[in-house]
């Protein structure tokens, strides 16, 4: 059931500010939000520049917090990472400074350990089959293939 609620524009302001201080969002995840919201452009517009003045909605923002939560609690490889902030049309610039959020050497350490506890939980006899299985999830989290494949040859041989 949709509801048609109607909105003054100080009282979709206060909302949208809400929906953007529980967490960081995205120019799309707002504009989602507006049409949910059966506004008109001319209001969205007005909208969307209160947010960003007042600072509720900030893209560089959102693109750190995201790369940087991904990568500590999901696991995931730049590859997914990018894909991920594409898919949510955040510009090139933005993410070039969201991976500067993940340091080189906590990036190769964590890929070490993701990959060695992957390994272990594999039950294949097959070393073919037990490289693949490995290299798909690896693959799947969006790691960079020269190491997957790199890092699967040394711990499956």
């Amino acid at each position: 059931m949709i509801k048609n609620t109607s909105y003054t524009l100080e009282e979709a302001k206060r909302k949208l500010e809400g929906y953007c201080s529980y967490q960081d969002r995205c120019h799309k995840e707002v504009d989602r939000k507006l049409a949910q919201m059966n506004l008109i452009p001319l209001i969205k517009e007005e909208i969307i520049l209160h947010l960003m003045k007042y600072d509720f909605l900030n893209e560089e923002r959102f693109a750190k917090s995201f790369a940087r939560g991904k990568f500590n609690i999901k696991r995931w490889g730049k590859v997914r990472i990018i894909r991920e902030l594409k898919f949510r049309e955040i510009s090139e610039y933005n993410i070039q400074i969201a991976l500067k959020e993940i340091s080189s050497d906590n990036y190769i350490h964590t890929f070490n350990i993701l990959s060695e506890k992957k390994c272990l939980t594999i039950r294949e006899s097959n070393i073919y089959k037990k490289r693949k299985k490995l290299a798909d999830y690896l693959l799947y989290r969006g790691w960079e293939s020269d190491l997957v494949y790199t890092r699967v040859r040394e711990l499956i041989s």
